[in-house]
């Protein structure tokens, strides 16, 4: 029974919500985190199953919730676009009182059913933050690498010849 409980309490992956949520037209429902002690990964994502695809996450303080309730201009730590489906995927890295919310409040005049997952990763992510380089620089990195292999191959063949003259 101990050794259980010790793969319980060591456990750093969380399901928060795997539920299909029913979202009004012109209306959001949200799922709040409880991230109070310790700073997570958060991963969302939602497919819509009928209705609107217009349809969208965000991640948000607990303060921005109330601003977006009494109908005030709010801000978001993450937010999706809107669609039939989005994954969000966020690193909080402050302790604190966090909502994910889904919002249906586009310009569609349909309610929505989506799936949402929600979960949360209190381990260390594996790798940077960034994984992919901006397309300008994936083509000077080509660029340069090409430029550099030419010259070597360009200096070797004319020492090569130099020596195959003499």
């Amino acid at each position: 029974m101990i050794p259980v409980a010790l793969i319980l309490l060591a456990a750093t992956h969380v399901d928060l919500v795997d539920e299909v949520y029913r979202i009004p037209a012109g209306e959001w429902r949200y799922v709040e985190l409880g991230l109070r002690q310790k700073p997570a990964f958060v991963s969302a994502d939602f497919e819509v199953k009928s209705g609107s695809h217009e349809v969208r996450l965000a991640l948000m303080r607990q303060d921005d919730l109330e601003r977006l309730r009494d109908g005030k201009p709010s801000g978001a730590l993450a937010m999706t676009e809107s669609g039939g489906s989005a994954q969000l995927r966020y690193q909080v890295r402050v302790p604190g009182d966090y909502v994910v919310v889904i919002d249906n409040r586009a310009e569609s005049d349909r309610p929505a059913e989506a799936h949402l997952h929600v979960a949360l990763d209190f381990g260390a992510r594996p790798g940077p933050d960034v994984t992919r380089l901006s397309t300008g620089r994936q083509i000077a990195v080509i660029a340069i690498s090409f430029g550099l292999f030419f010259g070597i191959v360009s200096y070797s063949s004319r020492r090569l010849l130099r020596g195959i003259k003499r």
